[in-house]
């Protein structure tokens, strides 16, 4: 058995079909001019762009715009005059085109593969996919063509690439095998768009794994079968019709209301981080938006979104959820997320530094724009709700909002529409903030916990440190309490409170956050239909009996056995 990282649930049994990387070897190449060379190196790249936007739009009418908005960033990039700028100086250095966008684009590699931020280094891997098709453009070599994969195909490759996508048939490929990616690499999301079960991370797979082998394989739990046994087999072939009952069972979920099984109602959400993800979180049947990431907007680009810009990216989010609400976290910078045009100092420790509300704090004239964008996206709907990220104290809620008075002020006076009573709100996400959540609450109109970031903080564990990745759990006993706390204090204020952090999916932990009377779950939108129906499984006094048994515990291990052996299927 090998073993790897689930990145896409199902259970895939068929043939493998290996890719290898094709030979990039441009050794060969001789320098023709400098003149010669750069019209090589655009006539690659409008080649590659047009290609791209074929993908896009085939993708797009596949598997939705949000998987196409992968292939629409490497656009971005390979039209960015800085980027092209770069390789165009190689040339004139005396370099041939190939070795300009090799060079160029290891640069960057190396720069986003050293980021602690997964969605960052996921920027290493999309200029890694761009520089193959520069490369094989350039070398006059084809694309990887998997249109024609016979029925029961397992693909297995270095890496699952949006180029890959472009035909591939969900009726004929049953499994994808990877050596490298994580559940958030944009091979999981690709896998999970085509909804194709994947395991990725799988260490020598293209080379262990021969064309024909016969394959087994769980994309929940990691495990790959190479030519299984009968029993494993037949095992295997038993999940998979479990998998498919449980699949079309959850269509039964749309479009209902999230209820507990005493008929509670609670509010279910999407997280999100463009304005395109939005349609996929309504069609998933989230009742919400319970995280707008914001900070996207701002990177892919070389200067400040307009104040327009950034209005019509909310009021878009806003139009499709009218009647919902809709959170949106102000600019959350810093840490791992560097963005040049900012002029971010760099820091020793940038997760404990100037970031997030501490950096839009002292940079007034940025964030008044987004504070004023906001506002004005509100007008029409009156459902957009502020969220501030990473706050400590009070006076930092205190400040911000005194900021948005003044905006308000400044639209009065311009005669421009906007939501004067649009709510302001705290992600909790510190210990200081789990901490004082009743003294926070005096100033906040709602709380959302980020667990993600809760836990590594309450934990003094970086969550990006494959070394110390076992410390870091949500079943610590800390950060239960710490989540209690919070919750607690939200419903002595009388304010609501949701969870917008990984956790708020998982079965295990639901019946505790149902207990504690959590008010919204914020998760994926490929999370929501699941955790309606966990939630409908779950009556107060049940949940209420196992989060008595469950806080009687001592230890993450005790806790997380416990949680686990209660997970109703």
């Amino acid at each position: 058995m090998l073993k790897g990282t689930g990145a896409s649930a199902g259970v895939g049994i068929g043939h493998a079909l290996v890719v290898k990387e094709q030979n990039l070897d441009y050794s060969a190449v001789q320098f023709a001019g400098q003149q010669q060379e750069t019209e090589r190196l655009k006539e690659a790249a409008a080649a590659v762009s047009q290609r791209l936007s074929n993908m896009a739009a085939e993708m797009t009418e596949k598997v939705g715009e949000h998987a196409a908005e992968i292939l629409s960033g490497q656009i971005m990039m390979l039209n960015d005059p800085f980027m092209m700028g770069q390789m165009e100086e190689q040339i004139a250095a005396g370099n041939v085109a190939e070795a300009a966008v090799d060079s160029v684009c290891q640069t960057f590699i190396a720069m986003f593969s050293g980021m602690e931020d997964e969605l960052m280094r996921q920027r290493a891997t999309d200029i890694g996919d761009l520089r193959a098709r520069l490369l094989k453009q350039l070398l006059g070599l084809p694309d990887v063509d998997l249109a024609h994969a016979p029925a029961g195909t397992v693909i297995v490759a270095q890496d699952f690439t949006p180029s890959m996508t472009v035909g591939i048939s969900r009726e004929n490929v049953v499994g994808i095998i990877t050596e490298i990616g994580g559940r958030t690499s944009h091979s999981a999301i690709l896998a999970r768009a085509l909804e194709i079960p994947a395991v990725l991370g799988v260490p020598g797979a293209a080379d262990t794994i021969q064309n024909g082998d016969e394959i087994a394989m769980d994309g929940e739990f990691g495990h790959v079968y190479v030519n299984p046994d009968e029993r494993t087999l037949k095992d295997y072939e038993e999940r998979r019709a479990e998998f498919e009952h449980q699949r079309q069972m959850l269509k039964a979920y749309l479009g209902k209301p999230t209820v507990n099984a005493d008929g509670r109602a609670v509010g279910l959400y999407a997280n999100i981080g463009k304005p395109e993800d939005a349609q996929a979180a309504l069609e998933k049947g989230a009742e919400g938006i319970g995280l707008f990431r914001t900070e996207f907007l701002f990177m892919d680009r070389d200067s400040l979104p307009t104040e327009e810009e950034q209005m019509n990216a909310y009021r878009q989010v806003a139009a499709l959820f009218a009647g919902k609400e809709v959170i949106i976290r102000t600019l959350d910078v810093g840490g791992d997320k560097e963005i040049d045009y900012l002029h971010m100092k760099k820091e020793e420790n940038p997760f404990l530094g100037h970031r997030a509300i501490r950096y839009c704090l002292d940079n007034p004239e940025t964030y008044m724009i987004q504070l004023r964008a906001l506002l004005r996206a509100g007008a029409d709907h009156k459902n957009i709700k502020i969220m501030l990220p990473l706050v400590t104290g009070l006076e930092e809620i205190r400040a911000a909002k005194a900021m948005l008075e003044k905006a308000k002020k400044e639209l009065a006076a311009e005669g421009l529409p906007f939501d004067a009573n649009a709510q302001v709100g705290v992600m909790i996400e510190t210990p200081a903030a789990s901490q004082i959540a009743d003294l926070l609450a005096q100033e906040a109109a709602f709380f959302s916990i980020g667990t993600n970031d809760l836990t590594q903080y309450t934990l003094a564990v970086d969550r990006g440190n494959p070394d110390v990745a076992s410390l870091y759990t949500h079943f610590h006993p800390a950060v239960l309490r710490s989540i209690a706390n919070v919750i607690k204090a939200a419903k002595t204020a009388g304010i609501p409170v949701g969870m917008c952090g990984e956790a708020a999916a998982d079965p295990a932990l639901i019946p505790l956050l149902l207990s504690w009377g959590l008010d919204e779950f914020s998760v994926s939108a490929s999370a929501v239909l699941a955790t309606r129906r966990t939630i409908s499984l779950w009556s107060q006094q049940e949940a209420d009996d196992v989060r008595a048994e469950a806080m009687n515990l001592s230890s993450v291990k005790g806790i997380q056995g416990y949680l686990a052996s209660m997970i109703k299927k």
